[in-house]
Parts: structure tokens; sequence; C-alpha cells
């Protein structure tokens, strides 16, 4: 069953909408073992389901997930 633990959702049933919609993921907490995140309706905006992912297991989601790792290349640093 390891082939499925880093499955992403691409749409979710909406109770709102009533059909399978799009979904955005957000990062809704981080913890010291795991990260959770929430899945929202593209449509709507509402909450519809909660994922848990531990440490160690890197999101597929490119556009979720660490904070930068340095300055951007523009901006300056202050002293």
């Amino acid at each position: 069953m390891d082939q499925f633990e880093n499955l992403e959702a691409v749409s979710i049933y909406c109770p709102k909408c009533r059909q399978a919609m799009p979904v955005r993921k957000r990062l809704l907490l981080v913890l010291l073992d795991k990260e959770i995140y929430e899945y929202l309706c593209a449509r709507c905006g509402s909450s519809i389901a909660k994922k848990d992912q531990p440490f160690g297991r890197p999101s597929t989601d490119p556009t979720v997930g660490g904070l930068p790792r340095g300055p951007n290349p523009g901006q300056r640093r202050l002293r």
C-alpha cells in the first residue's frame, strides 16, 4: 500500500456545489512530526477534506509546502 501514500487529490465531491470539483491544497498547520493540509473547493472555497503528511515524505505538489530557502535574488538583506 506504499504506492498510495503520496497520492494527491485533483477533484473531490463538494456538498455545496453538489458535484466533484477541482481542489486547491493549502498548508493548514505544521507540527513537529507532520504537516496538515486542507483541500478547498476551487469554485466556492469551502473546506472539503484534510490530509496529514508526515515529515520525510515530500509533497508531490510543488506549489505547497516548505518555506523559501533564502532571500530572493532581488531582495536586499537588512543589517
